[in-house]
């Protein structure tokens, strides 16, 4: 199998869906011996010198007492060395590739070289050659992360909030209450005493905040920018009296007036952030639009909005879906079988649960065209053929994060939904 991409386009959430899967697939497989290779070369290392050096690997290998697994490593060594000649120079952001046997589930000797090549989102930092009973992914899983932590701040008199908001997620974090006595004194105390009583609470409470942001904004997510928010003053007068760490105080990004305070604060802050077009380029704001739109379209009258697997592929079939909406765990896959002798195709779309008994099912039964027995069955993800049905409409199709609210939301109505361009006539 091989997976290549193109350095410089935009890696969207389909782009990302497809290489999360892929990752996720090579790291549960595990080699019968040390057999599996994978090797990272980055953006400036010449392709002739990685040749060079697996060649020399491939020598080594020679010295393995296994028969099987010496096999092994230089088919895989040479599969890999054959692929790389496919390059003229190495690509913008490097390239990584995984090659080994594979187990088949059919006992020892039965293992398939397989490759996997892909050039990744951000440029490879290291040069690495391993052979293991594992591929090596960690590096390129770290890829994925979204660089930008935002951390969030919802902050008055009672109570604070403490959330990060990165890539397509968002979450709170940590909160305290401030003991800071109300406005109204208490009887028997003078009313300077009692200013002066809840000034010093203030202030403690103040510095509790600043500890806490520091040690959650810095030192377990080093942010990148702060918004802090509240209702009232008081977030002013935090941010006034730089109680906040420096590298805080300096890349507070926004401060905003919200209804709440505490966790609760934190939600709304990220809700405000997005209508006011703050952290426009993080994914998790442009997914609550899209899920927010798309709903819009489910409740009104217009009869846009659509949902479940099959009503939405027999949209973008019919050329009529405008926008598709999946999220990242929908469990849909595409089955083809294909008859030998008269070409007939029979396609079904089916939760993968049931892939097992529904290839019994069909295989046991002759073709209903021509009456034969033989059937060539493809497997296909249902985001790939979603893409293939987007591509040839020019519909925009989107993976959502199913981790999140709006992915729940989306999850509710199947995991798919779509906005049509037109309303279907009944």
């Amino acid at each position: 199998m091989v997976n290549s991409g193109n350095g410089a386009e935009k890696w969207d959430s389909v782009k990302r869906y497809k290489l999360t899967k892929m990752i996720n697939e090579l790291s549960s497989i595990a080699g019968h011996g040390t057999e599996l290779v994978t090797v990272y070369v980055p953006p400036r290392r010449p392709i002739f010198d990685v040749i060079s050096q697996l060649r020399n690997e491939a020598g080594t290998a020679s010295n393995i007492k296994s028969d099987l697994t010496r096999n092994h490593v230089q088919d895989a060594l040479s599969r890999t060395m054959e692929h790389l000649k496919l390059f003229k120079e190495t690509p913008e952001n490097g390239l990584v590739i995984f090659c080994g046997a594979i187990p088949t589930g059919k006992g020892f000797g039965t293992e398939k070289i397989e490759l996997t090549s892909v050039i990744p989102p951000k440029p490879v930092q290291i040069s690495l050659y391993r052979c293991d009973d594992h591929f090596w992914t960690d590096h390129l899983r770290e890829m994925l992360k979204d660089e930008k932590v935002i951390g969030i701040l919802a902050i008055d008199t009672q109570e604070a909030g403490l959330g990060i908001l990165t890539g397509d997620r968002w979450e709170a974090i940590d909160s305290l209450t401030s003991g800071v006595a109300g406005k109204h004194r208490q009887g028997g105390q003078s009313a300077r005493r009692f200013e002066r009583l809840r000034d010093n609470e203030l202030n403690e409470y103040y510095h509790r905040v600043a500890d806490h942001a520091k040690a959650v904004f810095i030192d377990q997510f080093n942010v990148k920018g702060i918004i802090v928010g509240g209702p009232g003053p008081t977030k002013e007068s935090f941010l006034k009296e730089e109680y906040l760490d420096y590298r805080l105080q300096n890349n507070v990004l926004a401060t905003l007036d919200t209804s709440y305070s505490g966790d609760e604060g934190v939600r709304e802050i990220i809700d405000k952030a997005q209508k006011d077009g703050i952290l426009a380029e993080f994914r998790v704001m442009e997914e609550k639009q899209l899920v927010k739109k798309f709903m819009g379209e489910v409740h009104s009258s217009k009869g846009l909005g659509i949902y479940g697997i099959f009503d939405v592929v027999k949209a973008l079939q019919g050329n009529m879906a405008d926008l598709v909406l999946v999220t990242s765990d929908i469990s849909y896959m595409k089955l083809d079988f294909k008859c030998k002798s008269c070409k007939n195709v029979q396609e079904k779309i089916i939760d993968r649960a049931a892939l097992t008994a529904t290839k019994q099912e069909i295989l046991s039964k002759p073709c209903p065209v021509c009456g034969a027995s033989d059937f060539e069955v493809v497997e296909k993800d249902i985001v790939d053929y979603l893409q293939e049905l987007a591509t040839m409409t020019g519909t925009r199709l989107e993976v959502i994060s199913g981790q999140t609210e709006e992915g729940a939301q989306l999850g509710s109505l199947g995991k798919i939904g779509a906005i049509l361009r037109y309303r279907i006539m009944q």
